[in-house]
């Protein structure tokens, strides 16, 4: 996996950066995205097979180098709700991000990956809370750190120089090794950007 990553890497940047003329940063962007989609896991401690539609926001900042190329950070939380009583599989992640991408007419179509981690935190209650404040028998709680690596393929519709609208799947990759504490599946975003 390390060497997937340095590979691609080493491409992008060798058929993106130096291919360009002299001015090496063209702008920038950032904004806003919220994201759902569908995931599922088992996760092995507790031999818990968890699954259903997470809901979260976040956002990305990114550099333009050269024509075709960005590179910058991005972070979001997630929250997978489970046994519809207030229990949840939730995590917040980020890492550095790096794109290439092209512009036909107002479509922006890109493809690239995010590098980084975060933590998870799963909290799981056998029943449903009576009342606020009360002790609940056979509760689980974690939390544990995780290294991540996250493909993404999207498109923005360009509004306006100063505006984009975009859409992204993703399919993030815990690099966790041992037992399996997060549920995988593609995650849709869709949010807007303000480009300069």
């Amino acid at each position: 996996m390390k060497q997937f990553i340095c590979l691609l890497t080493a491409l992008l940047l060798s058929t993106q950066i130096f291919a360009q003329d002299k001015k090496l940063i063209r702008g920038f962007d950032g904004g806003m995205m919220i994201h759902s989609g569908f995931l599922r896991g088992t996760i092995d401690p507790i031999g818990l097979e968890a699954s259903g539609a997470p809901f979260g926001v976040g956002g990305v900042a990114r550099l333009h180098l050269g024509n075709n190329f960005r590179v910058g950070g991005e972070g979001y939380i997630s929250t997978l709700n489970q046994n519809g009583n207030g229990s949840y599989v939730k995590y917040g992640w980020g890492g550095l991000e790096g794109d290439i991408y092209f512009t036909a007419g107002r479509w922006m179509p890109f493809l690239g990956m995010t590098v980084g981690g975060g933590r998870a935190t799963t909290l799981l209650m056998s029943e449903t809370p009576a009342e606020a404040w009360k002790a609940i028998d056979d509760t689980i709680y974690n939390s544990e750190g995780f290294m991540a690596f996250d493909p993404f393929v999207g498109c923005d519709f360009i509004v306006s120089q100063a505006m984009h609208l975009t859409l992204k799947v993703d399919y993030m990759h815990s690099l966790m090794r041992g037992h399996q504490t997060l549920p995988i599946g593609p995650r849709v975003y869709f949010g807007f950007l303000f480009y300069h």
